[in-house]
């Protein structure tokens, strides 16, 4: 007898400004192998939850709606076989803690790491490839100050996601 379906796993991550998505986008177009690609640029802050608490993730994620703030980019990290850009926030790392409180025991090993937030912008490649990456943007870039506006809750497929909500960030 085969086990019902489950609801896919859920996944949240934080929402920028369109300009700050774009850039990511197109870094992420540029050095993502494109057989990989399967997601637009994101900064995730929970790899997988369970979808049958979704209705007590909203909720929280709700509660913890604040106003739209900004979130810095300090350098890109070499991770051995692609580039991630870290990110800075304060904030975000503070909403971070309080939401894997309440979650702890619905969290993954991945997500009871310490938080490092970031986007990765390139993965899967040869590591000299990588390394050149990393040099390259450490180098060249300079990061805007992108504003935090939203939650994304995505439904994890496998490899593609779909958005199972959006929450807007407060005025």
């Amino acid at each position: 007898m085969e086990a019902p379906p489950r609801d896919p796993p859920l996944v949240v991550t934080l929402r920028l400004d369109e300009y700050s998505t774009a850039i990511f986008d197109e870094l992420r177009r540029q050095h993502y192998p494109a057989r990989l690609n399967r997601v637009g640029a994101h900064l995730t802050l929970f790899h997988r939850l369970p979808a049958e608490r979704s209705a007590d993730i909203l909720a929280d994620l709700c509660e913890l709606r604040p106003s739209p703030f900004d979130v810095a980019f300090s350098h890109s990290r070499f991770l051995g076989r692609g580039v991630a850009v870290d990110v800075r926030s304060p904030y975000l790392d503070g909403l971070h803690r309080k939401l894997a409180r309440r979650w702890w025991n619905w969290l993954i090993p991945q997500d009871q790491q310490p938080f490092r937030p970031h986007i990765t912008v390139q993965n899967k490649v040869n590591p000299a490839i990588a390394r050149q990456l990393h040099i390259q943007l450490n180098r060249t870039q300079h990061w805007p100050t992108a504003l935090a506006t939203g939650w994304s809750v995505w439904n994890y497929l496998g490899g593609p996601w779909t958005l199972f909500e959006d929450i807007e960030f407060g005025d």
